[in-house]
C-alpha cells in the first residue's frame, strides 16, 4: 500500500503526517489527537501546564483508551467464544428434537398401523356375530317348521349359539373398551 501524506493541525501547530492509512483515517487520528489535547489543556489551565505536560498527558490518555479498547476486544472475543458454544450447544438441542419428532412420528405410524389392525378384528367379530345371528335366524325358522324334537334340539343348538354370541359380544365389548382404553392413553 502507498503511504499517504497529509498536513494536519495539532494544538495550533501544523504538521505533515504520512502513513498506509488512507487520508480520512489520517486526518481522523489527527483530529483525535488535536481534541484530547484541547481537553487536558482546558483541565490544565489552572495548573499551566506546558505544551510538553499537555502532550504527555495527552498521550497517557489516549493510551488509556487504547488498553480499554483492547479490554473491550478482549471482552467481546470472550463473549463471542461462549456465544459460539451457546450456538452449538442449540445446535445440538435442534438435532436432538428433530430426532426425537422422527421417533415420535414412526412410533405414531406404528400405532396407527395397532389401531387398524385391530379395527380390522372388530370388523371381522362383527362380520362373525352377523353370520352368527343368521344362523340363529335360520335355525328359529326351520324350529317352527320342524318337529319337537328336531325343535328341543334346536332349541339346545340356539342356546349354544347364543351362549357363544354372548361370549363374542363380550369379548368384543371387552376388545371396544380396550381400544378405547388405548386410544386415551395415546392421545
Amino acid at each position: 500500500m502507498e503511504n499517504n501524506k497529509v498536513k494536519v493541525k495539532i494544538y495550533g501547530q501544523e504538521y505533515t503526517i504520512s502513513g498506509e492509512m488512507s487520508k480520512e483515517e489520517i486526518i481522523q487520528v489527527a483530529a483525535h489527537v488535536d481534541m484530547k489535547m484541547q481537553e487536558i489543556s482546558e483541565a490544565a489551565k489552572a495548573v499551566g501546564a506546558s505544551p510538553g505536560n499537555i502532550a504527555v498527558l495527552s498521550a497517557v490518555n489516549i493510551a488509556s483508551e487504547y488498553f480499554k479498547a483492547l479490554e473491550d476486544m478482549e471482552e467481546i472475543k470472550r463473549l463471542n467464544v461462549q456465544l459460539e458454544k451457546d450456538s452449538q450447544h442449540y445446535v445440538q438441542l435442534w438435532d436432538e428434537a428433530k430426532k426425537n419428532y422422527t421417533e415420535y412420528k414412526e412410533e405414531t405410524q406404528q400405532v396407527v398401523a395397532q389401531k387398524e389392525d385391530l379395527l380390522n378384528g372388530i370388523r371381522q367379530r362383527d362380520g362373525e356375530i352377523a353370520r352368527l345371528n343368521a344362523a340363529v335366524e335360520e335355525a328359529r325358522a326351520q324350529a317352527k317348521t320342524g318337529m319337537e324334537e328336531v325343535v328341543a334340539e334346536i332349541e339346545n343348538k340356539c342356546r349354544e349359539l347364543e351362549n357363544s354370541f354372548f361370549d363374542l359380544q363380550m369379548e368384543n365389548l371387552q376388545l371396544k373398551k380396550e381400544l378405547e382404553r388405548y386410544r386415551n392413553n395415546n392421545e
